[in-house]
């Protein structure tokens, strides 16, 4: 689940590459949310809280829910390949993976999360992060199936 739009074409072609990549794999999709209305005009925790409020509209109680927070813990590339065994063996039913917007997840997104995951100690946009997280979930189903992408 993704919070806003995606404007570079660049960005658009390599997550649609990595999608369709990872759909080899399992039934993968992906939500984007819009932004809220008038959220220029917003202060940040006022948007963050909006953002929330629609991110929990779509999770279910069910939903293992991962947030993308650079304040997460960070795994390396084996360890995520490592992470997503073990949510398919627990028969988790979804894992739901979220990029907040620009100020970050609000107290109650937070709390409803099982986890927070960095992909690492620096900010990016919320657009980069989309390729990037992409590669990483696409490289964790290659290393587990023992296929020849990832390079120790």
């Amino acid at each position: 689940m993704l919070q806003g739009k995606t404007t570079f074409s660049f960005i658009s072609d390599g997550a649609d590459l990595y999608e369709k990549r990872i759909k080899r794999f399992i039934d993968f999709n992906i939500k984007v949310l819009p932004a809220p209305k008038n959220a220029g005009r917003l202060a940040e925790e006022e948007l963050k809280l909006h953002e929330g409020s629609a991110i929990l509209k779509r999770i279910n109680p069910a939903d293992y829910v991962v947030l993308l927070d650079e304040n997460g813990k960070a795994l390396s590339s084996r360890k995520f390949a490592s992470f997503i065994q073990k949510a398919m063996l627990r028969s988790e039913k979804h894992v739901v993976f979220i990029v907040g917007g620009a100020y970050g997840f609000s107290g109650e997104v937070q709390a409803r999360a099982n986890f927070q995951l960095s992909l690492s100690a620096m900010t990016f946009s919320h657009q980069i992060i989309r390729v990037l997280f992409l590669e990483q979930l696409y490289r964790a189903f290659t290393i587990l199936r023992g296929e020849p992408y990832h390079h120790d």
